[in-house]
């Protein structure tokens, strides 16, 4: 391993590590997703923030729209292609405006990115129970139609609340 890789996983998980333990002193439940948190922790906290909660005028918020998009076919494709092939372009969250350009991560595989979309549709967007988890079968399928970031935003109009 790189020594700046290295340095990033040690940082990555000193982060997550933090979030458990703050999520614990709050006396709330473990994550149920904790190697998906990890990953979060590794690739999209920096942008959407630690806890999801999006950052102003960068990234938006990711406790409410991905849990309702895994109710839905739809919606579960989306969350696939939008962590397979990024997103970029204007896209409205909660009534807020956010033009900014996400990048892929098909690089990690789709086991990972299952768990990473679990993490964050249950543990930060509590999803209801009768959500149930995303197959890395799910994500193995999006993965064959490879698409561009604007086509993932495009897509997004037709399950977007």
């Amino acid at each position: 391993m790189r020594p700046r890789a290295a340095l990033a996983l040690v940082a990555s998980a000193g982060a997550f590590s933090g979030v458990l333990a703050a999520a614990q002193a709050a006396d709330a439940p473990a994550p149920a997703h904790p190697q998906g948190g990890a990953t979060f922790q590794a690739n999209c906290a920096v942008c959407h923030g630690p806890a999801g909660a999006g950052v102003p005028a960068l990234a938006p918020p990711l406790v409410s729209y991905p849990a309702h998009y895994a109710a839905s076919i739809e919606g579960r494709r989306q969350l696939a292609m939008t962590v397979l092939y990024g997103l970029f372009g204007d896209i409205v969250v909660e009534d807020k405006h956010y033009d900014f350009r996400m990048p892929d991560f098909a690089r990690l595989d789709d086991v990972a990115l299952a768990a990473t979309l679990n993490f964050i549709v249950f543990d930060l967007g509590h999803a209801p129970a009768n959500v149930k988890p995303i197959e890395p079968a799910e994500i193995a399928a999006e993965r064959v139609h490879v698409l561009d970031g604007a086509a993932v935003r495009e897509h997004r109009k037709s399950v977007s609340p």
